[in-house]
């Protein structure tokens, strides 16, 4: 919308945020099989009919590979390929501190990026004005947060049985 012959900056936004996730839902990144997963999640939204399917390849604690296949809406699958390019070669810890800044971002709660990097992330603060919505666009971070949290747990179970 113009006002008085300037585009509204907000307007502008909200084209270049629509921009980002329509690219990412017509051309998803990381779709694919990997051969060799550390671990694999499945995660379903009954609500709208989200699925989507996480395999990582985990070297030490690093992302070194992984899988996002997801089929649904527009904003569940473009969230679901934005992980895939910010997460690949983060630490776990890094992944982690990573899912929680969107999931504050898209539940209007206060967050810091100092000091990761969350690429094209932000365009998902826009889904906070439609809560139903909002699961859609966590769906795939908490299916990942859901793989990275049951190998710790199995590992600290594997630690404390073997004592």
């Amino acid at each position: 919308m113009k006002r008085g012959g300037i585009l509204d900056m907000s307007d502008a936004l909200d084209t270049l945020y629509r921009e980002v996730i329509l690219d990412h839902y017509k051309h998803p990144r990381g779709k694919k099989k990997l051969d060799h997963a550390s671990l694999r999640n499945e995660g379903k939204n009954p609500t709208c009919g989200d699925e989507i399917e996480i395999e990582i390849d985990l070297d030490h604690d690093t992302v070194k590979d992984l899988s996002v296949s997801c089929a649904g809406c527009a904003i569940s699958v473009a969230s679901g390929s934005m992980l895939y390019e910010v997460i690949k070669g983060k630490s776990v810890d890094e992944v982690k501190k990573i899912a929680q800044v969107v999931k504050a971002m898209l539940k209007g709660e206060e967050y810091s990026t100092e000091g990761i990097d969350i690429g094209d992330l932000d365009v998902l603060e826009g889904v906070k004005k439609f809560p139903v919505r909002i699961k859609c666009a966590l769906l795939s971070w908490t299916t990942l947060v859901d793989a990275l949290d049951r190998k710790s747990n199995s590992e600290t179970e594997r630690v404390s049985s073997t004592e």
